[in-house]
């Protein structure tokens, strides 16, 4: 497929080159231009300065950006140049609100959109094992899905415009609550006089076991945190997902406390720490 790709981050830049490794015509473009020029010589794409030029006739716009006026201001520009019958795809985690409005925009010029966000962090997109929740019509799915696979382990339709986001935000309550879990269970093992990578060979073959203690119980011990989702990413989700609440009437205390304790963090130069830094309030 002829494929147009916005937002080269950390996330954006190695689903690109997944989709370049697939055989797809891939046109890179980022804000900073120095990151698309790199990662087009480094990958085989084609380097871009602007979006239009990486959405002129391309068959797939995908764009993993940073928030939703990011998200409108690229799918803005990208529209007047698809062709007819194109597809957009947007793994930005966003609001739903800002995915129904794309929506609407965009099939009035006769584009789908779909709203896409994605779990599985960057190690994630590095080695093609995201997982995938979208929003908008099933057959722009399927006309997506053979290039998305190409970074991605499973692809869940979730229904109308909206609901990749609001699934989205399941995805981050779930993780916020389970992430203070492993912050409190290393910091108890600690006050106990545990040998904590003993503790961990105990509990995490049992009902305890999670992805979050996999991969994130021992650096945490360490008091090690320069890497993964950053803080700052984590509240600007959360903060999306209280909106929701707010709106929906869904009652969240545990994920407002997390958010407070996330700010916290922040407070003490944590912004750019991985999620597991709430750890890093509590002593020992």
């Amino acid at each position: 497929m002829r494929i147009g790709f916005a937002g080269l981050g950390v996330m954006g830049g190695p689903m690109a080159r997944h989709l370049v490794a697939a055989g797809h015509e891939v046109a890179g473009y980022n804000r900073s231009p120095d990151k698309a020029r790199a990662w087009a010589s480094a990958h085989g794409g084609r380097f871009t300065a602007t979006v239009a030029e990486a959405a002129t006739d391309a068959d797939l716009f995908i764009l993993c950006v940073g928030n939703d006026e990011d998200v409108r201001e690229v799918v803005t520009a990208a529209l007047p140049v698809l062709k007819a019958g194109a597809v957009i795809v947007d793994h930005t985690t966003t609001s739903a609100r800002i995915a129904r409005e794309m929506d609407a925009l965009c099939s009035t010029a006769g584009v789908a959109f779909l709203d896409a966000p994605v779990s599985g962090g960057q190690a994630g997109a590095e080695n093609g094992q995201l997982s995938v929740m979208a929003g908008g019509a099933a057959a722009a799915l399927e006309t997506a899905r053979p290039a998305v696979m190409a970074y991605s382990k499973a692809i869940q339709h979730m229904g109308p415009s909206g609901s990749g986001q609001l699934t989205k935000m399941v995805n981050q309550i779930a993780i916020a609550g389970v992430v203070q879990g492993l912050a409190e269970a290393v910091h108890f093992a600690r006050a106990a006089g545990l040998d904590t990578d003993a503790a961990y060979d105990a509990v995490s073959k049992g009902a305890a076991q999670s992805w979050q203690m996999d991969n994130r119980w021992k650096t945490a011990a360490a008091g090690q945190f320069e890497f993964g989702f950053a803080v700052d990413w984590m509240r600007k989700d959360l903060g999306l997902v209280l909106d929701e609440a707010r709106d929906n009437g869904a009652v969240l205390s545990m994920t407002a406390l997390v958010d407070q304790f996330y700010a916290e963090v922040q407070a003490m130069g944590g912004q750019r720490w991985d999620t597991s830094s709430l750890k890093a309030r509590l002593r020992p």
